[in-house]
């Protein structure tokens, strides 16, 4: 289980994500993600970063489990840890661009919504399933990859869009092969790499000052939903039940 970071051609560095086998992430986890993606950003040479998974998928959120385990001392470890990962990526000195495939779904959603250019193989599906998980979140960032009523139907339902689906609403730059993932994700940064390194991170840091949502702020104010859910003990009332509606629709008779 590890967060890697390499350098594959000048002025681009690759970070990523290992963690068998669905890459759901502990909170020791979101945190090497974060600590990796601003040490690549910082780097002089590096002008674009490509995050990228290992696996079946490129992300399958926060590991459900822990939080089971530890209880609320995981949740504010993963709050916290999730909020410095995608803080990092949004604020990454230079361009990063998501490299996805399989999966993506909650935590993963924040991540790519906060990258600056996506990449996806045909199998590819974006999701946020998190009122199956007993959580709520990164609604903030679905919102930049759809539109705001189809934001809101797929966090309702629990649905996922498909890589078309976003490539079509402009979010996703290219969707590809899932053999030709790397490739094009590479030749994309490569693209942008290309670039001169000092106006490159003069231009981030512009691009971000004209943003209408400040996603810090965001999908912070998101997060203290979760906590009142788990507070409140519906949280694990869901994820008891892993968002079977019948069982969840029982389990509401019974406590009321």
């Amino acid at each position: 289980m590890t967060v890697s970071t390499s350098s594959r051609e000048k002025g681009i560095s690759v970070v990523t994500v290992d963690y068998p086998p669905v890459n759901a992430l502990p909170v020791d986890g979101w945190y090497a993600l974060a600590d990796a993606v601003r040490t690549a950003g910082r780097d002089p040479a590096v002008r674009c970063v490509v995050l990228a998974a290992e696996g079946r998928g490129f992300n399958a959120g926060v590991d459900i489990k822990e939080i089971q385990a530890r209880g609320s001392a995981a949740l504010v470890g993963v709050n916290r840890g999730c909020y410095e990962a995608f803080s990092a990526v949004y604020d990454c000195e230079v361009p990063v661009v998501a490299a996805v495939q399989g999966f993506c779904l909650g935590g993963g959603i924040g991540l790519v919504g906060n990258a600056d250019a996506i990449v996806a193989s045909e199998d590819a599906v974006f999701g946020l399933p998190e009122l199956d998980r007993g959580a709520l979140g990164a609604a903030t960032h679905l919102a930049r990859l759809v539109p705001q009523h189809l934001m809101r139907a797929l966090y309702f339902t629990s649905r996922t869009a498909s890589a078309a689906d976003l490539h079509a609403h402009g979010s996703v730059w290219a969707v590809v092969p899932r053999a030709e993932l790397t490739d094009a994700a590479l030749g994309l940064a490569r693209e942008i790499a290309a670039k001169d390194g000092e106006l490159l991170r003069l231009a981030k840091a512009a691009i971000n000052g004209i943003d209408p949502v400040d996603v810090r702020r965001s999908y912070r104010f998101e997060q203290g939903f979760t906590f009142e859910a788990s507070v409140s003990g519906v949280a694990d009332r869901v994820r008891d039940t892993f968002g079977d509606s019948a069982k969840s629709r029982h389990s509401r008779k019974e406590a009321e």
